[in-house]
């Protein structure tokens, strides 16, 4: 394998860990911020950023396990096409609505994002539905099906938690 096919193979496995790294981040940076109501008095945090927590965990240990199972010479590797989906689905869907949520949450009007979020929430999920019907759906067994479970529907419930905190606290 060549440096840039390296590279590639690693940069897909360092992206799993960026939401977590960058929440968990500017969390501490902005841990005095009011919006966030944090607190050196328990509880500390607020019960939906245990949920993001844990989900999150479980999103990311499916991603890693996915991306292990791809790596092991026997199972079927990731068609360009395919690839190429899953980047789009997370350039133009998770991380844009990364930094929404993050700007709704810590903002004096967070219903000025909700129409944004919405619209990337939509985009997202197309994304997220096309590869899992045009790539997995006929391919995957179920160890496989398993891991993307494990990352879509702890994203999602993480997502979930979050968008809770934001418009239902």
């Amino acid at each position: 394998m060549n440096y840039k096919g390296t590279l590639r193979t690693y940069l897909s496995l360092v992206l799993l860990f960026i939401p977590a790294v960058l929440f968990g981040s500017l969390l501490l940076i902005y841990r005095n911020h009011s919006k966030l109501h944090i607190s050196y008095k328990f509880p500390y945090i607020p019960w939906q950023f245990l949920v993001i927590a844990v989900f999150g965990i479980i999103a990311t240990i499916g991603g890693v396990l996915d991306w292990k199972f791809h790596r092991n010479p026997l199972n079927m590797k990731i068609p360009k096409k395919e690839r190429d989906a899953e980047a789009k689905a997370l350039g133009l869907g998770g991380l844009p609505m990364f930094v929404l949520m993050w700007l709704a949450m810590i903002s004096v009007t967070p219903s000025s994002y909700l129409i944004p979020i919405l619209l990337v929430l939509i985009y997202t999920v197309v994304a997220i539905s096309y590869d899992e019907f045009v790539f997995h759906i006929k391919r995957c067994g179920k160890v496989e099906n398993r891991y993307h479970r494990m990352l879509v529907f702890g994203n999602g419930i993480a997502w979930l938690a979050w968008f809770h905190f934001i418009y239902c606290k």
